[in-house]
Order: structure tokens, then sequence, then C-alpha cells
């Protein structure tokens, strides 16, 4: 799948889509082109670049299956989108926020940082919560449970919630739902309108195959005034090119959340990212992930080592975590890493997160070092 579009160093297995993604080359040559378009006319072409902008909200619209562009916000990453919701939401002491224990810390802190105010956050222990983690989640909540934040797909053994099913059980009992989909969005379609999430953040830095420092808001247009201002400037506006007024009031579209100026180098880089996104399609990209991970599954299996992400296909997306019987894995990440099988130690084992662009030689190849410096260690 348009593997012509990637230039990756031939020698280096890059399995680590949920850390940081490599760019497309069509992304690389937009950088390019606006670093070369700036060191010779400055900002002359300025308009033609906030029509990128909009194209990249309008991507992500599409991405999310919301209504407009008007819906989405561009922040700088996952952490401020949430901080931005947690901040902003109308909070009474005694309140709380449910959650999941095994969290990256950006959907922990946020929460986490409102005990100061009176509100609790409870986390959910995936390890002791059966099979159905959303209905887990709502047994967690009680009648001062405002939101459940939670993340689509977990980052240390690739748990994907359902959705539909934890919205639909949060719509039952009044109470708003937060999704942290960096784990996702790039990786497997999102349909805004079946869950029914009232703010969705991710970063486009791992599976979109963006920059970092680009990230997409969305904040359902029912609570978007609720959530109070805490970030004020020039771009929040309702008219943000009338620098003379003295008489400002936000704007009612997502823009709200931009308090100053856009981040236009990496709206460009995350443009062109999703502009490949699009043409292949979440669908066929969802299938060509799973089928790596399924290559993955049947050597680790043809190998005895322990599995830590879920068996089941519906639970995963594109994070393999397995675990080596015996080695710690801290050292065989330092070991695979030494090979250049770019990966990461997390969730209590290796984690692999390939793409579609994954080439299978790729995958053989990360497997062939790894059973390399197993056999190394069995020899120290």
């Amino acid at each position: 799948m348009k593997t012509a579009e990637f230039a990756l160093d031939p020698d280096l297995c890059h399995l680590n889509h949920a850390a940081i993604g490599p760019w497309p080359l069509r992304t690389v040559r937009a950088v390019e082109a606006f670093a070369r378009e700036n060191g010779a006319l400055g900002s002359l072409h300025y308009p033609a670049w906030l029509e990128v902008e909009q194209r990249l909200r309008e991507r992500l619209a599409r991405l999310l299956g919301a209504d407009s562009a008007d819906e989405i916000a561009l922040v700088k990453s996952t952490s401020e989108g949430l901080s931005v919701i947690a901040q902003g939401l109308p909070w009474a002491a005694g309140d709380n926020v449910v959650g999941i224990a095994q969290e990256f810390p950006s959907n922990r802190i946020v929460w986490e940082s409102l005990a100061e105010r009176g509100v609790e956050w409870r986390a959910l222990d995936l390890e002791h919560c059966g099979e159905d983690p959303e209905t887990a989640l709502l047994a967690c909540c009680d009648e001062r449970t405002r939101l459940v934040a939670v993340s689509w797909v977990q980052y240390g053994r690739g748990l994907r919630l359902d959705l539909e099913h934890l919205g639909a059980l949060c719509r039952a009992r009044g109470i708003l739902l937060c999704v942290d989909a960096i784990q996702g969005l790039g990786a497997l379609p999102f349909d805004l309108a079946r869950c029914g999430a009232d703010f969705v953040v991710a970063d486009g830095h791992k599976w979109m195959l963006g920059p970092e420092g680009v990230a997409l808001l969305y904040v359902a247009p029912a609570q978007r005034e609720r959530l109070q201002l805490h970030e004020f400037g020039w771009r929040m506006v309702a008219d943000p090119g009338n620098f003379e007024t003295r008489q400002w009031q936000p704007a009612s579209n997502a823009r709200r959340f931009e308090c100053g100026s856009p981040n236009l180098l990496g709206m460009h880089a995350l443009e062109a990212s999703l502009s490949l996104i699009e043409e292949l399609g979440p669908a066929s990209i969802q299938t060509a992930i799973a089928e790596r991970i399924e290559h993955l599954i049947g050597w680790i299996d043809r190998q005895g080592f322990e599995l830590l992400s879920p068996p089941a296909p519906a639970r995963r997306a594109g994070i393999l975590t397995f675990r080596v019987e015996g080695v710690d894995h801290e050292w065989l990440w330092r070991a695979l890493m030494e090979q250049r099988v770019l990966c990461a130690a997390r969730g209590g084992g290796i984690r692999f997160s390939p793409h579609f662009h994954t080439t299978p030689d790729s995958l053989d190849a990360a497997m062939k070092r790894l059973m390399e410096a197993l056999s190394r260690h069995a020899h120290q």
C-alpha cells in the first residue's frame, strides 16, 4: 500500500508508530517547499497558507465524522486539548471523573490535577475488569460522575475500547464522554455519530504520520460554550482581523480554543500526511495493519512468547505487546534498538506498532534480529 510514499532507511525496522511515526515523502516535500517559500518570499503568500490550514480542518472533520470544519480546533498537543476540557468544565466539589489506571500520563494528570477543586479521579484497573471494560467503567460511576475520560486504544498493550457501546452507556446515565484518540486515528475508522463522544483529542504525530506540535480538539456544539476559557489572545475572538477594536467576544466556533498564532509549518506537514490517509481510506488502512498484526501474532505463538495485547481482533488496533519469559524486557528493548529495530518498552513487554506501509520483509527482519538478540543473551 503506497510503500513508495516512504523513504525509510532500508536497514531500519520501524515498528514504533505508537510513539512517533515517520513522514511520507509528500510531507517532507510540503515542509521543504514551505521553508523555501519562507526563505525566498517571506509571508507574501500568507493567504494561501491559511487555505492549507482550512484544508487540514476539513480533513480532520472528515476523519472524525464531524459535521463541519468549524467544530475542529487546532491545538499544540493532546495534553493541551485535554487540559482545555479539564480546566474548562464547570466542576463542583464532590464531582468525579472515571478513567483507566493504565492510561498514558496525559490522560491521568489533567484529571488528577482537579483534586485541588474537590474533584476525584477514579481509575478502573484493566487487569481486574474482565472482558467488558465499558460496563466496568460505568460500574465505577455514581450520581456525581460528570465525565468518563478514556483512550480509544490503550498505549501500553493496545486494548481497543468499544466506543459505540461506551457512548451509549454514558448517554443513558447523562455522563459526558471524552476520548483520547491518538492511538487510533489514522489506523482505524472513527465514527463520531455512532460513539457520541462529547470531546475528542488527538495529536498528529503517531498514526496520522504528521509532526509533533499539531493536534485536533473536537468539542460537541452543545458543550462548546460550557467550557470556561483560560487562554486568550488575538486569534480566539470572533473577528480576529480587527486589531483595533476594544469590543471583542470569543469565536462561536472551535477557534475560540486557539488563543494565538498558528503553527503553519506543522499544519502544512499534517495536511500533507492526511491527504495520504484520506486517499487510502481508514478501512483499507485498518485491514493492512490487521494483517501485519496477525503476522506478528503468528510468530509470537510459534516462539512460545506471551502475548500481552488482547487476543480478540475486535479489541486490537495497531499495537502488539508481548513478553519473553525469563528475559528483562528493558534489556531486550535496548538490544533491539541497537539492532535498528525501532520499538518501545511498554505495558510490561516489547511493543511493536506497524503501519500500513510496513513491509513483510521489515517484519521478518525485526523477528530475526530479536531471535539473534535472545541467542546472544542465552550464551552470556
